[in-house]
Protein backbone atom coordinates (compact mmCIF):
# COMPACT_ATOMS: atom_id res chain seq x y z
CA UNK A 1 0.00 0.00 0.00
CA UNK A 2 1.45 3.35 -1.22
CA UNK A 3 0.18 6.09 -0.03
CA UNK A 4 0.77 9.82 2.06
CA UNK A 5 -0.75 12.69 4.04
CA UNK A 6 -0.54 15.74 2.81
CA UNK A 7 -3.02 17.71 5.08
CA UNK A 8 -4.53 16.74 8.50
CA UNK A 9 -6.93 18.19 10.86
CA UNK A 10 -8.33 16.40 13.96
CA UNK A 11 -10.41 17.74 17.06
CA UNK A 12 -11.44 14.04 17.60
CA UNK A 13 -12.52 13.30 21.33
CA UNK A 14 -13.29 9.65 22.90
CA UNK A 15 -13.32 7.85 25.42
CA UNK A 16 -10.20 6.89 26.84
CA UNK A 17 -11.85 3.33 27.81
CA UNK A 18 -13.45 3.12 24.37
CA UNK A 19 -9.30 3.82 22.79
CA UNK A 20 -8.16 0.88 25.07
CA UNK A 21 -10.65 -1.41 24.54
CA UNK A 22 -10.36 -1.02 20.27
CA UNK A 23 -6.37 -1.52 20.65
CA UNK A 24 -7.03 -4.56 21.97
CA UNK A 25 -7.86 -5.95 18.88
CA UNK A 26 -7.62 -3.76 15.84
CA UNK A 27 -8.04 -4.59 12.51
CA UNK A 28 -4.65 -3.15 11.39
CA UNK A 29 -3.51 -2.35 7.61
CA UNK A 30 -1.02 -4.92 6.80
CA UNK A 31 2.19 -2.74 6.57
CA UNK A 32 1.43 -2.82 10.51
CA UNK A 33 2.27 -5.52 12.78
CA UNK A 34 1.20 -4.06 15.51
CA UNK A 35 0.52 -0.92 17.83
CA UNK A 36 1.51 -0.31 21.41
CA UNK A 37 -0.68 2.42 23.56
CA UNK A 38 1.88 4.28 26.05
CA UNK A 39 0.98 6.74 28.37
CA UNK A 40 3.20 9.48 29.66
CA UNK A 41 1.37 11.61 32.42
CA UNK A 42 -1.43 13.64 30.46
CA UNK A 43 -0.26 12.36 26.55
CA UNK A 44 -0.99 9.28 24.86
CA UNK A 45 1.28 8.04 22.59
CA UNK A 46 0.04 5.05 19.96
CA UNK A 47 2.95 3.66 17.85
CA UNK A 48 3.14 1.54 15.10
CA UNK A 49 5.58 -1.50 14.78
CA UNK A 50 6.15 -2.10 10.62
CA UNK A 51 5.87 -5.37 9.25
CA UNK A 52 8.49 -4.22 6.94
CA UNK A 53 11.67 -5.56 8.36
CA UNK A 54 14.10 -3.97 5.85
CA UNK A 55 13.28 -1.02 8.21
CA UNK A 56 15.87 -0.20 10.92
CA UNK A 57 15.05 -0.76 14.38
CA UNK A 58 16.13 2.97 14.84
CA UNK A 59 13.86 4.23 12.12
CA UNK A 60 10.82 6.17 13.80
CA UNK A 61 7.50 5.07 12.57
CA UNK A 62 4.45 6.49 12.70
CA UNK A 63 2.18 7.34 15.78
CA UNK A 64 -0.71 8.79 16.90
CA UNK A 65 -0.18 11.59 19.63
CA UNK A 66 -3.48 12.62 21.93
CA UNK A 67 -3.70 14.27 24.98
CA UNK A 68 -5.63 13.29 28.34
CA UNK A 69 -8.54 14.91 29.68
CA UNK A 70 -11.06 14.38 32.39
CA UNK A 71 -14.58 15.87 32.06
CA UNK A 72 -17.34 15.36 33.94
CA UNK A 73 -20.67 13.22 32.48
CA UNK A 74 -23.70 13.66 33.77
CA UNK A 75 -26.61 11.08 33.53
CA UNK A 76 -29.84 12.21 32.08
CA UNK A 77 -31.80 14.44 34.53
CA UNK A 78 -34.58 12.98 36.01
CA UNK A 79 -38.36 13.89 35.20
CA UNK A 80 -39.60 16.65 37.58
CA UNK A 81 -43.17 15.61 39.44
CA UNK A 82 -45.87 17.97 38.04
CA UNK A 83 -45.74 17.66 34.29
CA UNK A 84 -41.65 19.49 34.14
CA UNK A 85 -42.56 22.32 36.31
CA UNK A 86 -40.26 24.08 38.62
CA UNK A 87 -41.05 23.33 42.19
CA UNK A 88 -41.00 25.90 44.52
CA UNK A 89 -41.29 23.89 48.02
CA UNK A 90 -39.35 23.01 50.31
CA UNK A 91 -38.02 20.12 48.75
CA UNK A 92 -34.27 19.29 47.95
CA UNK A 93 -33.31 19.74 44.95
CA UNK A 94 -32.36 16.15 43.48
CA UNK A 95 -28.12 16.06 42.42
CA UNK A 96 -27.56 14.68 38.86
CA UNK A 97 -25.53 11.84 38.73
CA UNK A 98 -22.32 12.25 37.26
CA UNK A 99 -19.07 10.13 36.53
CA UNK A 100 -15.55 11.84 35.96
CA UNK A 101 -14.69 10.32 32.54
CA UNK A 102 -10.85 10.41 30.96
CA UNK A 103 -10.72 11.23 27.18
CA UNK A 104 -8.65 10.76 24.54
CA UNK A 105 -8.19 14.02 22.67
CA UNK A 106 -6.66 14.03 19.14
CA UNK A 107 -6.00 17.78 17.94
CA UNK A 108 -4.30 19.50 16.25
CA UNK A 109 -2.62 19.54 12.65
CA UNK A 110 -0.86 16.60 10.77
CA UNK A 111 2.61 17.08 12.31
CA UNK A 112 0.66 17.38 16.35
CA UNK A 113 -1.37 14.17 15.73
CA UNK A 114 0.36 11.86 13.13
CA UNK A 115 4.11 12.22 13.53
CA UNK A 116 6.75 10.70 11.39
CA UNK A 117 6.96 9.27 8.32
CA UNK A 118 7.68 5.39 8.24
CA UNK A 119 4.06 4.10 7.81
CA UNK A 120 2.34 7.16 8.10
CA UNK A 121 -0.31 6.38 5.95
CA UNK A 122 -1.42 3.04 7.16
CA UNK A 123 -1.21 4.73 10.79
CA UNK A 124 -3.81 7.41 8.86
CA UNK A 125 -5.70 4.47 8.58
CA UNK A 126 -6.31 3.39 12.07
CA UNK A 127 -6.49 7.02 12.99
CA UNK A 128 -9.68 7.15 10.02
CA UNK A 129 -11.05 3.74 12.18
CA UNK A 130 -10.79 5.41 15.67
CA UNK A 131 -12.27 8.72 14.41
CA UNK A 132 -15.63 6.22 13.84
CA UNK A 133 -15.76 5.35 17.49
CA UNK A 134 -15.60 9.01 18.30
CA UNK A 135 -18.67 10.69 19.75
CA UNK A 136 -17.21 14.50 19.19
CA UNK A 137 -14.79 16.26 17.02
CA UNK A 138 -13.93 16.29 13.46
CA UNK A 139 -11.37 14.30 11.23
CA UNK A 140 -10.55 16.06 7.65
CA UNK A 141 -7.72 15.14 5.52
CA UNK A 142 -6.15 15.36 2.20
CA UNK A 143 -3.96 11.86 1.03
CA UNK A 144 -2.57 10.61 -1.68
CA UNK A 145 -3.15 6.53 -2.18
CA UNK A 146 -2.46 4.72 -5.04
CA UNK A 147 -1.35 7.60 -7.04
CA UNK A 148 -5.20 9.03 -6.50
CA UNK A 149 -5.76 12.07 -3.90
CA UNK A 150 -8.41 11.30 -1.52
CA UNK A 151 -10.28 13.93 0.81
CA UNK A 152 -11.44 12.73 4.07
CA UNK A 153 -13.85 13.79 6.62
CA UNK A 154 -15.52 12.48 9.33
CA UNK A 155 -17.76 14.12 11.73
CA UNK A 156 -18.90 13.03 14.86
CA UNK A 157 -18.59 9.01 14.26
CA UNK A 158 -20.20 9.11 10.64
CA UNK A 159 -17.78 9.87 7.65
CA UNK A 160 -19.36 12.66 5.50
CA UNK A 161 -18.67 13.46 1.71
CA UNK A 162 -15.63 15.48 1.15
CA UNK A 163 -13.38 16.75 -2.11
CA UNK A 164 -10.39 18.05 -3.10
CA UNK A 165 -10.57 21.46 -4.39
CA UNK A 166 -7.83 23.35 -5.99
CA UNK A 167 -8.03 26.95 -6.08
CA UNK A 168 -5.87 29.74 -6.71
CA UNK A 169 -3.26 30.70 -4.16
CA UNK A 170 -5.00 33.53 -2.04
CA UNK A 171 -1.91 35.70 -1.60
CA UNK A 172 -1.49 36.26 -5.21
CA UNK A 173 -4.92 37.64 -5.98
CA UNK A 174 -6.23 41.41 -6.80
CA UNK A 175 -6.51 42.02 -2.98
CA UNK A 176 -3.87 44.73 -2.43
CA UNK A 177 -4.81 43.85 1.19
CA UNK A 178 -1.19 43.87 2.97
CA UNK A 179 1.65 46.32 3.15
CA UNK A 180 4.19 46.22 0.42
CA UNK A 181 7.77 46.77 2.36
CA UNK A 182 9.88 46.63 -0.99
CA UNK A 183 8.41 49.91 -2.10
CA UNK A 184 6.91 52.08 1.06
CA UNK A 185 7.77 55.18 0.79
CA UNK A 186 8.17 55.44 4.75
CA UNK A 187 11.04 53.31 4.79
CA UNK A 188 14.64 54.38 3.92
CA UNK A 189 16.12 51.71 1.44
Amino acid sequence: MSGRVFRLHSTLELPLEDLQEYLEDPDLPEEIAEVTLTRRNNTLIINAEATDESLSKYTPTAQLKASVTETRVYEEEPPRAGGGSPSWGDEEEEEIPSELVEFACFKGDRETVLQNTAVQYPMFQVLKEIALLSEKGTLTAITEHDDELEATRIVEGEARSATVEVVENPQKGSGASGVDWRDNEFIDG
